[in-house]
């Protein structure tokens, strides 16, 4: 057996079969670029869903968790730290908001968002205890707890898991009417994807944001952005709310947050949100670390120069023009996205997703697939124009058969 083979036999015998990993077996990477434990090189052009914005080892990440290793990395909220004040300000910043709830893990943050809107429904809205509900979209992807999966419509994610969290009402995405006719007075939220990453990259149509801002302030209702895959320079601007002008009432990041170096994730909203928590009532040994918060700060800085953005926003309309060419030419049915991210339908007698990626893997790229036929294509932001190239040339092939 190869190296390679030895070390996913050993993983397949000793871990959960939780994941379908494709069969590669990663020892280092740089960039854009990973290496195997066999010396060949790949195009990551997955980027961590969105977890490596910034690219393998970035050098000002890299350094800043080193200097913060070498002074304190954990301390538990029990106690203060000195970079957690500037990482609370400077993300509060960045988000045009007043406080910060940090976490570790995107579903984290979401199950704080869940909590919050309870929360505020029934210290501020005044709903009646017990008696929240909050509104989703169909298709959705806010992680594997029990109550995000108690709100899923995917069998895999659901099946023998129950008994279901209930407060959930679930409607179409990209329907307001039905959205609209959901709400009564007991509706503390609407928590939703700006685009539905995991369902294949679905953009929702036009002015569905804006209306989804609008009705939710004309009920008095929270308007929750999971910003974790799609926030943070992915799509061409910090946050995929912005292409429609929108300010949610409350962001939740994460992901690229730690720079794909550590776990960092935040709710952020306004102090009339997040001021209904008493000393107490919702916390994390890890949420908030020093290291965490040093390399958070970096990430923050790196996107306040607006660098990243236009690198996502510019190198993407490259990646959907050339993605477009390939469309209705008996190879790829449709492209959705926006800046570097797209959900790609390659026709199925083609192959599946799986199988496509397992192509392109034989040929030094990596994506990942996702429902069927469809593959998404997420490199990091600091892929270069001709390394983009390279990769899209290896999906023609692969297509061409």
């Amino acid at each position: 057996m190869s190296t390679t083979e030895n070390a996913i036999a050993s993983a397949e015998a000793h871990s959960a079969h939780n994941y379908h990993p494709l069969p590669v077996v990663v020892a280092t990477a740089d960039g854009a670029w990973m290496t195997d434990v066999e010396g060949r090189r790949y195009l990551d052009m997955l980027a961590g869903y969105s977890a490596l914005n910034f690219g393998h080892g970035n050098r000002r990440l890299i350094d800043a968790a080193r200097a913060q290793l070498e002074r304190v990395t954990l301390t538990s909220r029990a106690f203060h730290h000195d970079r957690f004040a500037d990482f609370c300000t400077r993300l509060a910043e960045l988000c045009g908001m007043e406080m910060v709830l940090p976490m570790n893990t995107g579903a984290e943050a979401v199950e704080t968002a869940v909590k919050t809107a309870r929360k505020w429904g029934y210290r501020v809205k005044g709903v009646p205890d017990g008696m929240a509900k909050i509104i989703v979209a169909a298709d959705n992807f806010h992680g594997r707890t029990t109550t995000v999966i108690s709100f899923s419509t995917d069998p895999e994610a659901r099946a023998d898991f129950g008994p279901y969290t209930p407060g959930f009402e679930i409607v179409p995405y990209g329907d307001l009417t039905a959205m609209r006719e959901a709400m009564t007075e007991n509706t503390v939220a609407v928590l939703i994807e700006p685009i539905q990453g995991e369902a294949g990259v679905l953009v929702p149509p036009p002015g569905y944001l804006a209306g989804v801002r609008e009705l939710t302030r004309e009920r008095n209702v929270l308007f929750i952005a999971d910003e974790i895959q799609s926030g943070l320079g992915r799509t061409g601007k910090t946050f995929a709310c912005e292409h429609e002008d929108v300010v949610p009432d409350v962001y939740l990041l994460g992901k690229a947050l730690g720079g794909g170096v550590v776990p960092v994730s935040a709710v952020v909203s306004s102090a009339a949100v997040l001021g209904v928590y008493r000393p107490g009532e919702h916390g994390s040994t890890f949420g908030g670390n020093p290291l965490a918060c040093a390399v958070a700060l970096e990430v923050i800085d790196m996107l306040s120069t607006g660098e990243y953005q236009q690198r996502a926003a510019e190198l993407g309309d490259h990646l959907h023009r050339e993605l477009g060419l390939l469309v209705g030419a008996g190879t790829v049915q449709a492209v959705r996205g926006r800046g570097l991210w797209a959900g790609v339908d390659i026709e199925p007698e083609l192959g599946t997703g799986r199988e496509i990626s397992e192509r392109l893997l034989e040929r030094r790229v990596l994506v990942k697939d996702t429902h069927g036929s469809t593959i998404r294509i997420a490199p990091p932001l600091v892929i270069g124009k001709e390394d983009l190239d390279w990769g899209l040339e290896q999906l023609r092939e692969v297509l061409r058969g």
